[in-house]
This record gives C-alpha cells, structure tokens and sequence, in this order.
C-alpha cells in the first residue's frame, strides 16, 4: 500500500490519508469543500462542488491517476434539491468519460459542508 499526500488538496482533518494506492488501483478518502489551506468555501454548493472536483484533481494526480481513469464516484450531498446542480457541475468534469457513480443524500457532513465526493480510480 502507498499512502497518498499532495498540498495541493487540503491534509486529513483526522487520523486518514488522503488517499491510498494498492495494486494500481487509488481510493481516495472523501474531498470536501477546502482549499489547500484548510479554509472551507463558504458559498453556494456551485462554489463548494468545484473546490472538491479541484482537491480530487490533486489528489488523483499525485496517485498516478486522474478524472479520466475513474471507476466509482459516491457523491454526497446535504440536500437532495440540489442533486441537478451537483450533477451538471459533476457533467461538466465527467463529460466524455462516465464512471459508475452512486449519489445519496445525508443527514451532516464535515464541517457542515453541503457535498463531499469520494472516488475510486486506476493508476496509469
């Protein structure tokens, strides 16, 4: 196993890495709403989702990895009202290439962000 870190995404707010590698095959630990510097994005969720896909981006690269070898997404959000929202942003980095994906609605997430993505992803 590799253990994963880039300060281009925000560090592990808890005892978790930011990602792992084992057998050419990268998971990455949930991304929300931080910048590099820890700072939440306090805007809307338009604001919030393009900060994650930004730390999920730095994250896969520092794998190995990127948007384009991305098997699995589980995407959770703290209103399913703005699932279309999320979605077209998600549509916008996901264009061409559409992995498997689950989307659920939850009750809190850290920090009291409104959507944190997860993904699993092959190592080029």
């Amino acid at each position: 196993m590799k253990e994963i870190f880039t300060t281009e995404a925000p560090e592990a707010i808890g005892p978790y890495s930011q990602g792992i590698v084992v057998n050419n095959i990268f998971y990455s630990s949930g991304q929300i709403p931080l910048t590099p510097e820890g700072e939440i994005v306090e805007g809307s969720i338009e604001e919030q989702t393009h900060q994650v896909f930004n730390n999920l981006k730095a994250v896969l690269k520092e794998a190995g990895a990127s948007l384009d070898t991305v098997v699995k997404a589980t995407v959770f959000i703290k209103d399913m009202d703005t699932f279309p929202t999320v979605n077209e942003i998600y549509g916008y980095y996901f264009n061409e290439h559409q992995p498997a994906r689950s989307c659920v609605e939850v009750a809190r997430l850290p920090k009291d962000v409104l959507v944190e993505i997860e993904v699993i992803a092959l190592v080029k």
